[in-house]
């Protein structure tokens, strides 16, 4: 308890020295790390950098987000400490700099840095949230990349069987939203808050809000995915819907998935074997990374302990 308060009034003495005018309240506390008001206020300004979006949504929705996104920022930053030393700087932080700043479409990063403060964000601290993000998927790759069984023969086969087929070939534009089910929570009352949450504020902000996946921050785009790379549970559901609407929930080992189209194209006959099969392990490999990290960041979280204010 001492060392609580301790921590709470070295806390405080030193936001009494910056800029801050407002009350500094703490919200949540998660083993012994600190998220108050301010630094919710600093996400949400982060958040709403990588999607504008979100300014849609109400403040209440905003806090919320923030929060969860503050302490999930936290369990892995825990994890990765025990690994690595943040003081340092490491070979692929310049190059994850400069895909965030591509993606923003500045190539310069002085103008950048000037973008950055005109929205009231610190540079320096955006760059230490990718490098806790990225050193956590090193940390997948290490533990469980000798897990990842990839059945070759079987994808391969797979790829031979679509390009058999006389049907038109296609690539989709994916989004995801992969929701759990808490204690107190049916499936029936979950998903219908989630499709009026879509129908009111959007799939993106609705995925923000419920997604548990590491692609909510974005709105869970998963961006151009061939057809040949999706199950087919999956391909199935999708089959079922039109290009901007929504599938029925899948049930996965993590929980309830919903896929959006956001749009459609066909792929051209000429088709490369070789090529298609290489991105189809590339592709596999990827997703049982991402669950295996789901996994790990769920039973971190569990042995956490977290208090809301």
């Amino acid at each position: 308890m001492a060392r609580g308060i301790f921590l709470s009034f070295i806390l405080l003495l030193l936001f009494s020295q910056n800029s801050y005018s407002q009350e500094i309240i703490i919200k949540a506390k998660i083993n012994d790390d600190i998220i108050t008001n301010l630094d919710i206020l600093d996400e949400k300004q982060y958040l709403l950098f990588l999607n504008p979006n979100l300014k849609k949504l109400t403040l209440k929705d905003m806090e919320k987000i923030s929060l969860n996104s503050l302490i999930k920022e936290i369990i892995k930053k825990n994890e990765v400490k025990k690994y690595f030393d943040l003081s340092k700087e490491y070979p692929f932080e310049k190059k994850v700099n400069k895909k965030l700043m591509k993606s923003k479409n500045f190539l310069n990063e002085n103008k950048f840095k000037k973008y950055l403060n005109s929205l009231d964000l610190d540079y320096d601290q955006i760059k230490y949230k990718l490098k806790i993000e990225s050193l956590w998927n090193q940390i997948i790759y290490n533990k469980y990349n000798k897990n990842i069984k990839i059945d070759k023969k079987y994808l391969k086969s797979i790829i031979q069987k679509e390009i058999s087929k006389l049907e038109k070939k296609y690539e989709l534009n994916l989004s995801e939203l992969l929701f759990e089910l808490k204690e107190n929570e049916n499936f029936e009352d979950k998903y219908l808050e989630i499709k009026n949450s879509i129908k009111n504020k959007g799939f993106k902000n609705t995925s923000i809000i419920y997604s548990i996946t590491d692609t909510a921050k974005i709105g869970g785009a998963l961006g151009w995915i061939k057809e040949s790379q999706l199950s087919e549970s999956i391909k199935k559901k999708i089959n079922e819907v039109k290009i901007g609407e929504i599938t029925k929930p899948i049930m996965t080992p993590n929980g309830y998935l919903i896929i959006k189209i956001t749009d459609k194209k066909e792929l051209q006959y000429n088709v490369d074997l070789e090529f298609e099969l290489k991105q189809l392990i590339e592709f596999e490999k990827n997703k049982q990374l991402n669950q295996f990290s789901l996994n790990l960041f769920k039973r971190l979280k569990q042995n956490s302990i977290i208090y809301e204010y």
